[in-house]
């Protein structure tokens, strides 16, 4: 799926978490837009989902997509 995805990331819990997080999305997904709720521990995706859900499994995090 295309367009923008959340993902629940209940293992990312700190700033460095979401700078690993955000550097295996920007490798996959060059030139979308990432944004992360640390609070949250949300991340909004641009781009091809499966490949973004890959990419945050790879760097060790579990992500669930978000309805």
């Amino acid at each position: 799926m295309i367009g923008q995805t959340v993902f629940k990331i209940e293992d990312m819990t700190c700033g460095h978490c979401e700078k690993t997080v955000v550097k295996a999305l920007a490798e996959v997904l060059p030139g979308k837009a990432v944004t992360i709720d640390l609070a949250a521990r949300k991340a909004f995706v641009e781009g091809d989902a499966a490949l973004a859900e890959q990419a945050i499994r790879e760097a060790g995090y579990t992500p669930v997509r978000e309805v």
